[in-house]
């Protein structure tokens, strides 16, 4: 279980990370405490400070707890995730592992690492959160590059056509107009 509780999927899922910056994640960034992931040199060479939910922060909690110390060679080793040789993760790698975890699940799809930032962005989005905040969260500096992992599914785009749209009432009854030669109760 060791390899496991690595750099997992639901880290990737849960934060929206790149997966260069998961493997680059230190220490000294992720604050369980406060529950945030301070991203050092993302794209762009930018840093942000992302959330980390609570399932995530147990996980976390745990390895370093019970997993990292006996991976642990060189205490001064700066990297929060390490593989069996105590070193930082290589970002081919975890894609490599991420396949084949997602492959075993069943799931087809191809992508590994960025489907997993792509499912945390789409999931957002049709919780309701503001395409703003997740640009923010995913690091993109333009709102462009946002809409573009956020393609709106079939389902969410039919539950905001029918609490929206005019016509989600079916027809509206015509009023009748007076007929002279017949009485105003009687049906047409």
């Amino acid at each position: 279980m060791v390899k496991c509780l690595g750099a997992c999927p639901g880290d990737l899922y849960s934060s929206g990370l790149r997966r260069a910056e998961l493997c680059r994640a230190g220490l000294t960034e992720v604050n369980l405490e406060r529950r945030t992931l301070t991203v050092r040199r993302g794209k762009g060479k930018k840093d942000r400070v992302v959330p980390l939910g609570e399932r995530a922060c147990h996980w976390l909690e745990r390895y370093l707890v019970e997993v990292r110390p006996r991976l642990s060679l060189d205490q001064r080793e700066p990297a929060f995730f390490l593989t069996g040789y105590g070193t930082a993760f290589n970002p081919d790698v975890v894609s490599r592992q991420v396949s084949a975890w997602m492959k075993a699940a069943g799931l087809t799809k191809k992508g590994s690492c960025h489907l997993l930032r792509h499912t945390c962005a789409m999931h957002m989005l049709e919780g309701g959160a503001d395409i703003r905040y997740i640009q923010q969260l995913l690091g993109h500096a333009s709102l462009e590059t946002t809409a573009i992992y956020t393609e709106i599914s079939i389902k969410q785009l039919q539950e905001v056509h029918a609490r929206c749209h005019p016509g989600r009432l079916g027809p509206k009854p015509v009023e009748e107009l007076p007929n002279p030669g017949k009485p105003a109760s009687s049906p047409p």
